[in-house]
């Protein structure tokens, strides 16, 4: 009798089951490549997302080139010449006659394209639907409503010539006679 109560006292350790496969969460191959794929889909999108809010909190600036420049000195420019080194960088031309020295929009008044300056045609073309301007910048042939504008231009305190692209001066409402229009060459 003692002999059993000896055993009934003494637990009986039992030895823990093996564990199944889906008890102990492990996680295979497959398993891994998608959970990868997908914690590197999400941290990409949360980068993005990051990004445009952080965009969204500075403002838009705009970089344009100054509206008011210098061009040279008036004999710089050939008499009777069209300059096109300013068409690229500020959209302008500077013509030079006897009279007056003024300073074009390369701006089409059709559509808004960018004419071309054609010296064996004496003319300005506009590229995109064959608008014609003389050197002067009236216009001619092509669809083209109205002249091209002129820009203001005077001299600087230095000699130089100086060019608003911010003020326009349009043919058709008189504002070529304006004396901020051209520059008078004497």
């Amino acid at each position: 009798m003692a002999k059993d109560e000896q055993e009934q006292a003494e637990p009986v350790e039992e030895k823990p089951a093996k564990p199944s496969r889906k008890e102990t969460k492990e996680v295979t191959r497959r398993q891994f490549n998608w959970l990868a794929l997908a914690w590197t889909f999400f941290a990409a999108s949360t980068a993005a997302g990051l990004t445009a809010m952080g965009r969204f909190m500075f403002p838009n600036v705009l970089t344009e080139p100054p509206s008011t420049f210098k061009v040279g000195f008036p004999s710089d420019f050939a008499v009777g010449v069209v300059d096109t080194r300013f068409k690229e960088k500020f959209r302008v031309w500077v013509v030079r006659n006897e009279t007056e020295m003024y300073s074009l929009l390369a701006i089409c008044t059709h559509l808004g394209c960018t004419p071309n300056w054609l010296e064996a045609e004496n003319k300005f073309k506009c590229p995109c639907h064959g608008s014609g301007f003389y050197m002067s910048g009236i216009n001619f042939e092509g669809p083209a409503p109205r002249p091209l504008e002129r820009v203001a231009i005077s001299l600087a305190e230095d000699g130089q010539v100086l060019i608003d692209i911010g003020r326009t001066f349009k043919q058709e409402a008189g504002q070529w006679s304006d004396p901020a229009s051209f520059l008078p060459m004497a």
